[in-house]
Order: C-alpha cells, then structure tokens, then sequence
C-alpha cells in the first residue's frame, strides 16, 4: 500500500505542492520559534551592564519567549488548516479513483491506508525540506528579534540535535492529522455513490462540518459574551481572540455561503459572466476551498489588527477623560515655581522585578515601578492614593497582586517585603506596575530614574507664557500629543508581535489560495475542453475562469469581514465596558492592501493555471482516458 501512496504522489504531484510547502514551512518554523524560544528563555546578559539593563534585557526576553509561543501557535493551527483543506480537497477530486479502487476489491481499510501513506511520504518529505530551511528560518527570526529589540546585539539561536527528532515528528503529524478527517470520510461513501456522485459522496455540508461549525461559533460567541466582563487585560484577550475561531466557523459553513454571496459579485452579464456563476453554483467544494485561506486571513489580519488600533485609541481616549494636566514635561524641574501652574505631579519610573506567591506558586515578574507624591498623583489624575512609609499601590498596569505582600527589587537595591495597601483603577492603556512613595526608594537609586511632570494650569493663565517657562526645565508637550506618544511606546511590543504574527498568517493564506486554485485548474481540463468544443474560444474560458476567481475571492474577502465582524462587536462591547464609550478604528488603508493583494494573487493564479489547463487541443482531451 505504501508503494501505491509513492506512485499516487508522484503521479498527482501538482496537488500536493501546497501541502508540502505548508509542511515545510510549519516544520521550519517550529524548529526556528523553539530553538530560539529555549535560547531566550536561558539568555544570560552579557557581563558589564548595569542593573537596570538586565532587567530590560530580561524583560526583553520575557517578551521574545512570549511572541515565539505566539508563533508557534500559530504556526501549527496556520499549516494543519491549509493541510487540511489540501488534503480534504484533493480526496474530493480523487473520489471517483477512489471508488474504483473499492470496486476491484480494496475495503475500506485500504482507502485510508493509501491516504494515511501519502500523508506519511509528504510529512517525511516536507520535514526533510523545512530542517535546513529552519536555519535559515532562524536566522531570519533572531535577526528580528534584535531589530525589535526583544534581544540585544550578539543573540543566536543556539542548535541542539534532538530538535531533528521534533523536526520529523511535527512534520508526520501536521500531515497525518490533516489527512484523517478527509481519509475517514472517503472510506466511508460508498463506491457507486461516488462514481454517480450521489448520495453522500454529493453532500458538501457533512455532519461533521456542521458540529465543528456550530462548536467555533459557539466559541466565538462565548468569547464576545465574556469579554466586557473581563476588564483590561482578561477582556482584550478574549476579543483579540474571537477572529480565530470565528473564522473557522465561517470555513464550516463556507460551501453554503460562498456560493450565495458570489454570486452577488458584479462579474458581469452575457455568456461569460453566467457561466462564472454556474461554476461557482455548481462547484462548492471547489469554491468554499479557494475562498478558505482568504477567509481566514481576512478574519485574523483585519479583525485583529483593528482590535489593537482600537484598544490603543480607546486608551488614550481613557486617559484624556481622567488625567488633569495641560502640558507634559519630560523632567523633573521645579515646574510648580513657574507662574501660572496649579499642581504639578512629578513622577519617577523605574525597573523593578516584583516576586509574590508563597513556594510553588511563587512568581517572579518584571515591574515598572513609579515614584510618586500621593497627593499630587490623585489631583492630576482623578484617583485617590494613600502612601505612607513602607507600603505601595498596585499601579494602573494591572500585572501585580492588588494586596498582600509582595517583595520588591529596584536597580541598586533590594527593598525587600512591602505590603500592598490599596489599588487605582486597571486602566485600558496599562501602565506602572506599583507606585510608591518618594521617601521610600533612596536618592542614589532614584538618579537614575526616568521623570515625567504633568502640569495643570490656573484658571486663565497664558498658556504660551507658561510653556515657554517649562521649556527651561526640559522638553514639553501638550497632553494629547503626550499620550498618543506614550501610547505608540507602551504597544510598541504588541505591534512588533501582531506583525510577526499576521505576516505569518499572510504567508499562509495565499499559499492556501494559490494552491486550492491550481489544484481546482489541474482537474478542470476536460470541463475546458467541452466548453471550448460547444463554441468558447480559449481566450473565452481563460476569461470565464477568471471572472469565477474574482467572484469567488469577493465572496471570500465579505466572509472574512463577516468573522472580522465577531472581532469588532467584542472590542465594541470590552471597550464600552472598561471605559464608558464603545470605540472601534477599522484601518481602512490595510483593508484596502489586503483586498488589492487577493484581487491580485487569485487574478494572476487563475490566469496562469487556465491558460497552462488549456494548451492542448480539446479534442486531445476529450478523446483522452484519464
């Protein structure tokens, strides 16, 4: 049976090209994200630096493990959907080859033996593939993730042979899971159902669609429930979590809705147009696979990327409402001498590692501790904060236990047990983990602290004037402009993993696409070659298969928006819930790029495919067994 899964391969090889590249490229990512994540999770900061730069070093590699993790994760879900979506689409175009082989005396056992075999040879040729492309994976990640600056200059993943063994086995099992359902399926229809495509070998939405369809939109639903009532950080999660499994709702249900949305698509009247339309109608495997990928990329690019302008913008908007400040001055001058000022909250920050948890719950964390005066801190910002001797204030970042003890470690120093003794308010934007007072952290250690002054101005003082006065203390800036900055610098590292991430998931989409088309194309010559017989020239159905591209990448693109939706209806929800005001930005401009850049990959494709599937002469064709 082995033999014959080799001799399938290599006889339908253009089929599987896909599923060998999205092999290769989870097993190359796999092996790059864990080599890298072990090498930071073990980092050690190079001898000389300061105690302040080893803690931001070891943040830093906090954060890179995290974004590897994110990776990785995504790696894995991104090639068993298109591996699976290959696998299930190439079975259905095989179904008629698998039924003769039913025929001649071959059980069911054997149909998923032959697939479970190909599965087999792609996950051991797609591993042997992605290995040496791992290292130069590698190196293309640690170099990233020292231009993002999770590592400093100098970082390398380090090899360790038993990754081989990872390697093989991510490769056989992102393969053989992705064959199971398909292989399962087709050895369960019977073979004279599936040479008159009838009965179940005609069903396009199976029972097994429909519960995994309606378990994602149940997950996606549960999520928008549940977000507003997560706070800050537990509701961001949770909405910027809700494209994914809305998204493979969708692809469920995709074989009853592409067709019903595409053919919406303005492709035209006339022969050609109805032709497109009649394909797409009649062709719903075909269909919801090509429009799959671009479902999913959709969904996740868009949905999430929006989620993330839109909590950012939320926040900023959150602190305009609650900070008391005019100008903002980056130092700690005696701004409150300058004529004109009515309070002035000069705050410092500073790195710190905050351990809580008594034996094996005990945690280790990094902090971003500010110094403040309390009564300053709750004129400019709206909160009330008691400090006195040694205690502290969960800050607004939401990270650190809001009471109880906690053991505090500040560059230069140990602080050693403080008690927590009260907290302000989560806020969306995040910020410091822990404020406490100024007498508490001594004057050496607090030299090299960063300070921040916020101003707020008397009642009809000259703004200018005032400006002007507290530019000789240090740089100055009008509050909104301020917090538009800090919030930029705060997402910076959101922003540098949800590129990683959604250029991934990219990646992977217009390999789904690229690879449902060629595959659609490489079975479509006879039907061309009957179209062209009843009087279509070849430019004609070029153009037809073209049209149907677009429809179908149209309906694909609005279905894509439709799981992005689940997205936005959860960020309305988190934000009205945290800050009082529902807030959503939709980044039109990569809206825009992505819709230009699936017009373009599927336009191009079928471009190619249809013209390579029409080359020979339709008679040769139709006269053909094969």
């Amino acid at each position: 049976m082995l033999g014959m899964s080799r001799a399938g391969l290599a006889e339908r090889w253009t089929l599987f090209v896909g599923a060998l590249l999205s092999v290769a490229l989870g097993v190359a990512l796999v092996q790059s994200s864990l080599l890298l994540l072990i090498s930071a999770a073990t980092f050690d900061p190079p001898p000389g630096v300061s105690e302040a730069e080893r803690m931001q070093i070891s943040d830093g590699a906090t954060a890179a493990v995290s974004m590897l993790g994110v990776v990785l994760g995504g790696a894995v879900f991104l090639a068993g959907f298109v591996i699976s979506s290959t696998f299930a689409f190439t079975v259905d175009q095989r179904r008629r080859d698998l039924a003769l082989l039913r025929l001649v005396g071959g059980g069911r056992g054997h149909v998923r033996r032959l697939l479970l075999g190909e599965a087999l040879l792609l996950g051991l040729a797609g591993a042997g593939l992605g290995i040496p492309a791992g290292l130069q994976v590698m190196a293309l990640q640690a170099w990233l993730m020292r231009r993002f600056e999770f590592v400093p200059e100098g970082f390398t993943g380090q090899w360790r042979m038993w990754i081989l063994g990872v390697s093989f086995g991510t490769g056989i099992l992102l393969a053989v899971a992705g064959v199971l359902v398909a292989a399962r399926r087709a050895a369960r229809v019977r073979p004279l159902e599936a040479l008159r495509e009838s009965g179940p070998a005609a069903r396009v939405m199976t029972a097994g669609r429909w519960i995994a369809g309606l378990i994602f939109l149940g997950g996606a639903l549960a999520l928008m429930i549940v977000a507003p009532h997560g706070g800050p950080s537990g509701g961001v999660a949770m909405a910027m979590n809700v494209a994914m499994p809305a998204s493979v709702a969708v692809v469920a249900f995709a074989p009853l809705l592409v067709p019903l949305i595409a053919r919406l698509m303005p492709v035209g009247g006339g022969v050609l147009g109805s032709l497109a339309r009649a394909s797409v109608r009649d062709a719903r495997r075909r269909s919801a696979s090509v429009a799959a990928p671009l479902i999913v990329l959709v969904a996740l690019v868009v949905g999430n990327t929006a989620a993330g302008v839109s909590f950012t913008a939320s926040g900023v908007d959150e602190l305009k409402r609650t900070t008391h400040a005019d100008f903002v001055v980056e130092g700690r001058g005696p701004a409150g001498a300058v004529p004109g000022v009515a309070a002035v909250s000069t705050e410092l920050a500073l790195p710190g590692e905050v351990t809580y948890g008594e034996g094996e719950y005990e945690e280790v964390v990094g902090a971003s501790v500010l110094v403040v005066d309390p009564a300053a801190y709750s004129a400019i910002h709206g909160t009330p904060v008691t400090l006195a001797g040694r205690t502290a204030v969960a800050g607004p970042g939401g990270d650190v236990p809001r009471v109880g003890p906690v053991r505090l470690r500040l560059p230069g120093g140990d602080l050693g047990e403080l008690p927590v003794t009260g907290s302000v308010p989560a806020a969306l934007s995040g910020g410091a983990s822990l404020l406490l007072p100024r007498g508490l952290v001594p004057e050496a250690q607090l030299a090299e602290a960063s300070a921040v002054s916020f101003v707020a101005l008397e009642p009809g003082a000259d703004r200018a004037a005032v400006r002007a006065a507290l530019a000789r203390t240090g740089p100055v800036s009008d509050l909104d402009d301020w917090l538009r900055a800090d919030a930029a610098t705060r997402d910076d590292t959101n922003r540098k993993v949800m590129l990683i991430v959604l250029g991934l998931g990219g990646l992977y989409a217009l390999i789904g696409v690229v690879n449902a088309i060629v595959i659609g194309a490489a079975t479509r010559r006879r039907e061309f070659a009957e179209a062209r017989v009843t009087g279509l020239t070849r430019g004609q159905v070029i153009r037809a298969a073209l049209l149907e591209a677009y429809a179908v990448t149209g309906a694909g693109l609005v279905l894509g928006a439709l799981a992005a939706g689940g997205a936005f209806i959860a960020v309305l929800a988190t934000t009205s819930a945290v800050t009082g005001t529902a807030n959503l930005d939709i980044p039109w401009t990569l809206v825009g790029g992505v819709v230009l850049v699936a017009l373009t990959v599927t336009g191009l494709t079928s471009l190619i495919t249809s013209w390579s599937a029409t080359r020979r002469a339709p008679v040769t064709l139709l006269a053909a067994r094969e």
